[in-house]
């Protein structure tokens, strides 16, 4: 197998030291999210994640995804393929695992685009099965958007364009066809998007691909006794989980630091695990961005909550590191931290980060409430499942939005639903009455429900068209537990 589609900070990585790579799946609690409200120097009440050895092999270096070549770029335009395929991988040394990828075997490459440029796509579809590319976290008009009305048919290319008109960003761009979204995902179709803009570059921010920036995209898969991906046999009406961790498709990963400041670009790619991340040696991480861009100040946190679908840009200074810290899960291991002997400062972190105004109730809102409720096969939005032929709500681009995200727990105790808006970036009003913790209070696009939790977010369409809002578990996602609104 190849791996000339991987940038690697070393030799593809397999496998786990003594800890293992395990979850804990015996409960339902472990499912449920931290109250927001609560994140902010609390101590939590969910248990810790347990673990059980799995697979023990060496610990391997973090595999970085390539940044893809423009085929075309301007000042004002850029452009680039991506290509959904088949592939293989050797996760573990000895054993290939088929996959899927874009433009490679596993994953896909980073595409960079600066604000005020158009994005160009030729998308193509080699796989044997319809897909779409949606991408999530972009602000862009609804008929390019990549949702199940977008699909690209088995053998077949497409073309998309939008001006990007977003600050600074993590974004990223997986599957969203109907029917078979969590499965592509679970198998490898995952990519990232950054965008870039003036503002942030000039504040000196980490910001060296490679070197003190790098993505971190973590997920959870269930090997087969061959070490295959069978979604079928991982298959959870709840939310497929697995038993096996993975970072950029490496097992066991470390990242050898060689500057002081280190940034992390957080993505939880998994289908429906909630990840409560924090660091071994108890230090806080500097939080600098929520999914949508900058947050006005850095942010320490002890504990840094991610639902399917979210990410976090979150700095850590190692100057007085002797000794490696692990990213954790709980009790898990997510990605280890080497410092070398000799650091170089590159960059800083401000204390101002940019200007982002308070979020407050806007007046003459259109306003909406989207109750979330049900388990398994039952769950549904406002009691209602998707309906590609239902628009379920309607809009006026420009106008304000409030809208009211209520998770019915229902007698079992219900679990955490991560809401994911489609063509926007929103802000965060409340949480169960009460205002934000300071690392929510950024642009938005995916926010976790708990059972018996309430979000206000308000938020403007700057596009036209037809978008999709939903539970970012993507097992619910594809049980029905979605729906669209048409902006005009």
């Amino acid at each position: 197998m190849q791996l000339k589609n991987w940038l690697l900070v070393g030799v593809l990585g397999i496998g786990l030291t003594g800890m293992g790579v395990s979850y804990y799946q015996g409960t339902r609690s472990n499912q449920r999210s931290i109250p927001r409200h609560a994140m902010m120097g609390r101590q939590s009440t969910s248990q810790p994640a347990a673990t059980s050895p799995t697979i023990k092999t060496p610990a391997r270096p973090l595999a970085l995804p390539p940044l893809l070549k423009p085929t075309q770029q301007t000042q004002r335009r850029v452009a680039y393929t991506v290509i959904a395929r088949t592939g293989t991988m050797a996760f573990r040394a000895g054993q290939t695992t088929k996959t899927l990828g874009y433009n490679g075997n596993y994953l896909g490459p980073v595409l960079q685009v600066n604000r005020g440029q158009t994005l160009a796509i030729t998308t193509k579809n080699t796989l044997t099965q319809a897909t779409s590319f949606h991408w999530h976290g972009a602000i862009l008009p609804g008929n390019v958007d990549g949702g199940p009305h977008e699909t690209v048919a088995a053998g077949a290319t497409k073309k998309v364009a939008f001006k990007v008109q977003q600050p600074a960003a993590t974004l990223w761009f997986h599957p969203h066809a109907m029917g078979s979204t969590a499965k592509q995902v679970y198998q490898g179709l995952a990519g990232l998007i950054y965008v870039r803009d003036r503002a942030s570059q000039r504040l000196h921010l980490p910001q060296t691909y490679g070197v003190n920036d790098f993505p971190v995209i973590i997920q959870d898969r269930q090997f087969t006794k061959q070490h295959q991906l069978d979604y079928e046999q991982a298959y959870q009406a709840d939310g497929t989980r697995g038993s096996t961790l993975l970072v950029n498709g490496t097992l066991n990963p470390y990242l050898k630091v060689t500057t002081k400041l280190v940034r992390l670009r957080l993505v939880n790619g998994s289908n429906a695990r909630n990840y409560q991340l924090t660091l071994s040696n108890h230090q806080a991480m500097q939080q600098i961005a929520d999914d949508g861009g900058l947050l006005s100040r850095p942010v320490a946190v002890q504990r840094l909550q991610l639902s399917p679908g979210e990410r976090a840009e979150v700095v850590i200074d190692t100057a007085k590191l002797s000794q490696p810290v692990t990213v954790m899960n709980g009790r898990q291991a997510v990605l280890q931290l080497r410092p070398t002997t000799a650091k170089r400062q590159l960059g800083h972190l401000p204390t101002k980060l940019v200007t982002l105004p308070a979020a407050t109730m806007p007046k003459q809102a259109q306003k909406r409430t989207l109750t979330f409720s049900g388990m398994g096969r039952m769950v549904t939005i406002n009691r209602q499942k998707f309906d590609p032929d239902r628009i379920d709500l309607t809009a006026q681009r420009g106008r304000p939005q409030v809208w009211t995200l209520k998770n019915s727990s229902g007698m079992m105790g219900g679990m955490s639903h991560p809401f994911h808006l489609h063509g926007v970036q929103f802000r965060i009003l409340s949480v169960n009455g009460a205002r934000p913790a300071a690392n929510e209070r950024g642009w938005k696009d995916t926010v976790a429900l708990p059972p018996g939790g309430i979000v206000k977010i308000t938020f403007k369409f700057k596009d036209r068209g037809i978008y999709m809002y939903h539970c970012h578990n993507l097992e619910h996602e594809e049980q029905g537990m979605m729906g669209q609104i048409k902006v005009s």
